[in-house]
């Protein structure tokens, strides 16, 4: 059995990258070679993705599988994050650590 709210919650993630990236229902769904109407019902999270186009769908969207399904990035995800960050002079550094130190405070 599926739980709704992992759908819901995958589903935003597929559609939130999907802007981010400035592509349409219609463009993803072409690239994988599925309906619009499946893309739809995925974003909208009212059904469940096949393993296979879980694999296409993150390839598609430049995430990682761990990321639409749990919210968390990989481990290259992290080290491309890291190395941005590191390319920083000092004081941008000290203010991405402020905001991330936000988000950990506002998780507790």
């Amino acid at each position: 059995m599926t739980n709704p709210q992992l759908l819901k919650d995958l589903g935003k993630r597929i559609s939130i990258q999907r802007k981010a990236l400035g592509l349409t229902q219609e463009q993803v769904a072409e690239k994988m070679d599925v309906s619009v109407q499946m893309i739809s019902n995925l974003e909208l999270g009212h059904k469940a993705i096949r393993p296979e186009n879980l694999a296409k769908i993150s390839t598609i969207l430049h995430v990682s599988t761990d990321y639409l399904l749990f919210g968390r990035g990989s481990r290259g995800e992290i080290s491309e994050i890291a190395s941005k960050i590191q390319s920083l002079s000092a004081e941008q550094q000290t203010a991405v650590g402020q905001i991330v130190d936000l988000f950990l405070d506002s998780n507790t």
